[in-house]
């Protein structure tokens, strides 16, 4: 063996090394999220392992890391109190205030939309008031004179659509009778 070859043996052996240690970071982070409680991703666990996302993904890993997520998603298993960072704690008294809170937001709310719909109602009557039947009949009584006249317009179109595609057909015919008279005069000469 030359030396070359035995450099290149070297590295291989090496990069084989390197492999197994990312593979072994990988299952050893995987262990501990499953053991934490911590919701499990495949970018979470190739962040942690500090290997790349394809590496996760790659099989032999990826496997591992499909059945750990499909037993925290069968088993519902959340992230244990351990796993959440204590500023992103949230007390139970400070979720009741929060709720009476949302609760008497939303009752003002509601009272103020009963308001604003009443509102409107008696508007809307008003405006009713002061047109008067007669006005709304005119307008109405316009509006069927309208619709009449254009289902009429309507009528007249489609039967002048009729009409000239029935031009066109024979204007076709009539061309292709000329061209076929053409060709046999051609071909007599």
């Amino acid at each position: 063996m030359n030396s070359y070859d035995s450099r290149t043996a070297a590295l291989k052996a090496a990069r084989e090394r390197d492999s197994q240690d990312k593979r072994r970071r990988v299952l050893e982070v995987l262990e501990s999220l499953q053991r934490s409680g911590t919701r499990i991703t495949f970018a979470r666990v190739a962040k942690e392992a500090g290997v790349s996302n394809w590496l996760a993904y790659s099989p032999g890993l990826r496997e591992p890391i499909e059945a750990a997520r499909r037993h925290q998603e069968e088993h519902g298993i959340e992230a244990c109190v351990d796993a959440v960072p204590p500023q992103s704690r949230v007390s139970n008294a400070s979720l009741k205030t929060d709720l009476a809170l949302a609760q008497q937001q939303i009752k003002e709310l509601r009272e103020e939309r009963d308001r604003l719909r009443e509102r409107l109602r008696l508007q809307l009557g008003a405006e009713l008031d002061r047109t008067g039947s007669s006005a709304l009949t005119a307008r109405v009584d316009e509006l069927s004179r309208e619709n009449t006249a254009l289902i009429r317009e309507i009528q007249q179109t489609q039967a002048d659509n009729r009409a000239l595609r029935a031009t066109i057909e024979n204007l076709e015919d009539d061309l292709t009778a000329a061209r076929q008279s053409l060709r046999k005069m051609m071909r007599s000469t």
